[in-house]
């Protein structure tokens, strides 16, 4: 813990009200544009793939539409895929990676899946470049019933629309510098709890689910990224982010429990993506094609399951 550590906002060891969170809100700027930078890209998708909107965030609804991508030749007979990104909006490769995913890979797959693409969960964070929502409520602790951020409830919402059960769901995020920098300080202070520093692991790894690991299906995600990136190594204790590495470059969250993305449903196939786009040793580029490396690993291993 840094004893002198303050947030510049709230009161220490005090829960943030609304004041705080309006101050909050109120000190975020746009730094990029969710239209020119990523419904352009999803509207150049619809030629070849049935682009929809599955809603839109009450902040801005002609600004925050929520789109989709879905493979064509829909059929229920066949297993369905669903890829997430941008559920922290300011994890760029989540977005971009499934975007690339889309546009090189998603038609040879759909041979033998149904693939639905949400890329940009949270477009409101993407612009300001923020883990939370305008509430200061993180989606990705937010996918249960009667949830707090419309960014989770819609998502939920297209997933129970599609009338046919997820097979495998892999979510891309990424672990930032800016995670220990900005965001984790800002939860302590929202909740009112001290800040304990904690570190950022250099490389990509996995979250599975402890209730359902498939750690086959990690191993085959982690084999394919590491064609593209280095492989996040474990701390002293053999943790990454405080939990225990249970494979290499792979820890495991309850994550239904935790209200993440990964546990909204009822998939047997699960995985949470962590790229690290801060190391010196990645391009941005090579972020998004970790992604897509991470996406492939997983179908590669479905397909050869069959």
């Amino acid at each position: 813990m840094k004893d002198d550590y303050s947030y510049p906002i709230g009161t220490k060891g005090q829960p943030w009200g609304e004041t705080e969170k309006a101050a909050w809100l109120a000190s975020m700027t746009v730094k990029r544009s969710y239209q020119d930078e990523v419904v352009t890209k999803i509207q150049a998708l619809a030629e070849r793939f049935d682009v929809s909107q599955y809603g839109a965030l009450s902040y801005d609804e002609s600004r925050f539409p929520l789109l989709c991508i879905k493979t064509r030749q829909w059929d229920n007979t066949k297993p369905t895929l669903l890829i997430s990104g941008g559920v922290h909006g300011y994890e760029t490769s989540g977005v971009h990676g499934a975007l690339q995913f889309v546009d090189t890979k998603a038609e040879h797959y759909s041979q033998w899946f149904n693939i639905v693409v949400a890329p940009c969960v949270s477009p409101w964070g993407y612009e300001v470049i923020n883990r939370w929502n305008p509430t200061a409520t993180d989606p990705n602790r937010s996918f249960y019933a009667d949830s707090p951020a419309e960014e989770s409830a819609g998502l939920m919402a297209l997933v129970a629309s599609l009338g046919t059960p997820i097979f495998a769901h892999i979510d891309l995020h990424e672990t930032t510098d800016s995670d220990e920098t900005e965001f984790r300080p800002a939860l302590a202070a929202r909740d009112g709890l001290e800040y304990i520093e904690g570190y950022i692991p250099d490389g990509f790894y996995t979250v599975g689910d402890t209730e359902k690991p498939a750690t086959a299906f990690q191993t085959a995600i982690i084999d394919s990224v590491r064609t593209v990136t280095h492989i996040a190594p474990p701390d002293e204790n053999n943790q990454i982010i405080g939990s225990d590495v249970v494979q290499e470059g792979v820890i495991e969250y309850p994550t239904k429990k935790l209200g993440l993305c990964a546990g909204l449903t009822d998939a047997d196939f699960v995985s949470t993506t962590e790229v690290y786009p801060d190391s010196d040793k990645v391009t941005a580029q090579e972020c998004n094609d970790a992604q897509v490396a991470a996406i492939v690993g997983g179908v590669e291993y479905l397909l050869a399951q069959k």
